[in-house]
């Protein structure tokens, strides 16, 4: 045998190294794509067949309160659901260039598109990817439309009939349309890219956004000629969201809305809004306001400065001077004081009854003098609240601050009342509003307690005067003004308003006190008679303040409102009408149209009248019915004698 040659030797030892590494190379090649890497090329791999969509959720849903009237449908009604909706997919890479103007030429003509939308959709099929997004919120009748025409014509022209496709959604709908549109509020249109989740625009859809959210689903859809898109697995169900029950009647609702447009348009008013409560419970059962808000619409208000403020809650974001609805509540703090006085074993500061010279309106630390609205030589609380008088209360204020300090009137503004402090609504962007403090010098001076006393050098949202009102009418409870009944998931509530009694803030007799003098305010002689409702007991207050502009109090400017509640002395409904910037006119033998007995007290019996024929209420003062009735009897209607023992009374000490 021939010797191997050592050279030989070594070329075969490397040749099997060779191979040995390239074995090992093409093991380790194998482990990479199999194991190491297996996972990214299997779904690169089934992406070429076969790719994922969302399966959207139901949001939850809001409902009415139907609870208030009997006999009422035992139906839920919602204010707000989701219906179903498709968007319109293409596949660019499927459709060959030949028939490309043709399919956009024919779905522009058969969901109707302008040029503008035609020549964008057109565009999308130059696009170098496997989906592209045509057409937002598709109805079911223009799906079935479309495929009608693209079935056959797919298979005619040999395309992929899957090269164009629809995703389903869920879009909100409105059947009440602008009704309660700016507390509700709405989502956009588009998603949040990763979670897939809806954007929430404001409103109660912007503060329950956690508990309306659902799970989106996942399913899976197959890139194949002979398969639809259509059809696939669906791999993990969706969630729906949890639905919200309010608070809010949806008939109050839409009378309220009919007569606060009606007023605003009759005043010639910037805007107005009106929201009714139960002074017992905190429950809201209506927040209207005009100019509307329509959710659907959206887009048109943010998109226009004009009409973004009526996005706006006016009734918890825009505050004011209370003005003249802030007597009743110094009187009760006057009361207070009696109290306070009488625990320290001293005498009070007044007696409702008290006959108070109020016709020098000079007071320390002011330059000009207090006025009121006509001029009177002696008041009593009752007269007082009757002729609504700035002298009178200032005056209370002007003995409250002598004997128990600045500080202790302020106290009680901020923890009987609350002024100052968020009402806590479930509704995003209250305002506080702005009660100042002895210790700010800024704001603080030795006259501001007398202006605070009728309603200015303060500011309050709407919702914080009715909070206010309720402690003084229903028998001196703290209340919390609410939205929400109850929240259900499923057939679970994750929720439910319970009403307690709250902490007692006031005496039930200081209570009665205010509530009869209230009365008073409604009936002849009243400045705001024109909100007594025939038949029914009716109490309250107007008021009306000069608005600021340009720094300067403004005489042509003005915030005009009324607040009162029904029946008298078991109030079940509290209702506050406010009427922003009314046209200044002045009519023979009427007045100035400004004032809220006049342009916002009318309001309250209108919407008062129509919600207690709705509920169907019988009158607590038959005796005050229009005369013509069987039972109406003027003489014994309620508040007819105390009438003429005020008007006598005002005559004798005034002349």
């Amino acid at each position: 045998m021939k010797e191997i040659k050592a050279k030989d030797l070594r070329r075969l030892l490397f040749l099997s190294l060779s191979m040995l590494l390239l074995f090992c190379f093409i093991i380790f090649q194998f482990y990479k794509l199999q194991i190491l890497e297996g996972k990214k090329w299997a779904r690169q791999a089934r992406a070429q067949h076969q790719f994922s969509v969302v399966e959207p959720y139901k949001r939850g849903r809001f409902f009415a309160n139907h609870t208030l009237k009997e006999g009422h449908p035992e139906n839920d009604t919602p204010l707000v659901f989701d219906v179903k909706r498709h968007h319109l997919y293409i596949d660019p890479i499927a459709i060959h260039e030949g028939v490309r103007d043709t399919i956009s030429d024919k779905i522009s003509e058969l969901l109707a598109l302008g040029w503008q939308e035609k020549n964008e959709i057109r565009k999308h099929f130059e696009k170098r990817c496997r989906s592209r997004r045509l057409k937002m919120w598709i109805t079911e009748a223009d799906k079935e439309l479309l495929l009608g025409w693209w079935r056959p014509f797919a298979r005619w022209k040999k395309i992929p009939r899957n090269a164009l496709y629809f995703e389903e959604d869920y879009r909100r709908a409105y059947p009440y349309g602008k009704l309660l549109g700016p507390v509700l509020h709405t989502v956009r249109d588009d998603r949040d890219p990763e979670t897939h989740q809806a954007l929430p625009t404001g409103g109660l859809e912007l503060a329950f956004d956690e508990v309306l959210q659902g799970k989106p689903g996942k399913r899976l859809l197959l890139r194949s000629p002979s398969n639809s898109m259509e059809e696939g697995l669906l791999v993990t169900p969706p969630e729906d969201g949890a639905d919200v029950y309010l608070t809010i009647n949806q008939y109050i609702q839409a009378i309220a809305e009919e007569e606060i447009e009606r007023a605003v348009k009759e005043a010639g008013a910037k805007k107005g809004w009106a929201v009714m409560m139960n002074p017992h419970t905190g429950e809201i059962y209506a927040l209207a306001q005009y100019p509307f808000f329509d959710p659907s619409e959206y887009r048109k208000y943010y998109n226009d400065p004009d009409l973004t403020e009526a996005t706006k809650v006016s009734a918890i974001t825009d505050c004011f001077e209370l003005g003249s609805t802030m007597k009743p509540l110094t009187m009760a703090i006057a009361m207070l004081a009696n109290e306070e006085l009488k625990r320290q074993g001293k005498e009070g500061i007044f007696d409702p009854k008290e006959m108070i010279p109020v016709q020098d309106g000079h007071f320390p630390g002011r330059k000009n003098p207090i006025r009121d609205v006509g001029t009177h030589r002696y008041l009593n609380m009752y007269l007082a609240m009757q002729k609504s008088s700035n002298i009178y209360c200032a005056k209370l204020v002007q003995r409250i601050v002598a004997t128990l300090g600045d500080r202790w009137y302020r106290q009680k503004l901020e923890e009987v009342f609350g002024f100052g402090l968020p009402t806590g609504i479930e509704l995003p962007s209250e305002s506080s509003g702005l009660l100042p403090r002895p210790d700010q010098t800024a704001l603080w001076s030795k006259p501001t307690p007398y202006s605070l006393s009728f309603g200015y050098n303060m500011l309050s949202n709407s919702l914080q005067l009715l909070r206010a009102y309720a402690i003084l009418v229903n028998g001196g409870y703290a209340v919390q003004p609410t939205l929400v009944r109850k929240i259900v998931k499923g057939d679970k509530v994750i929720y439910s308003h319970q009403h307690e009694q709250g902490k007692e803030l006031l005496d039930p007799g200081i209570s009665r006190e205010i509530i009869y003098a209230l009365k008073s305010v409604t009936k002849p002689g009243g400045g705001s008679w024109r909100a007594s409702i025939p038949g029914y007991t009716v109490a309250g207050k107007s008021g009306t303040t000069e608005k600021i502009i340009n720094g300067t109090y403004s005489k042509k400017d003005h915030y005009s409102s009324f607040i009162g509640f029904t029946p008298a002395f078991d109030p079940q409904f509290i209702l506050y009408i406010a009427i922003d910037e009314p046209e200044y006119r002045y009519l023979p033998g009427i007045g100035k149209t400004i004032f809220g007995g006049r342009c916002a007290a009318p309001v309250f019996r209108r919407i008062m009248q129509k919600t207690y024929q709705y509920l169907g209420i019988p009158p607590d003062d038959p005796h005050g019915l229009p005369k013509g009735h069987p039972e109406a009897d003027p003489e014994k209607a309620d508040w007819s004698r105390e009438v003429q023992v005020l008007k006598e009374l005002y005559k004798n000490w005034n002349g």
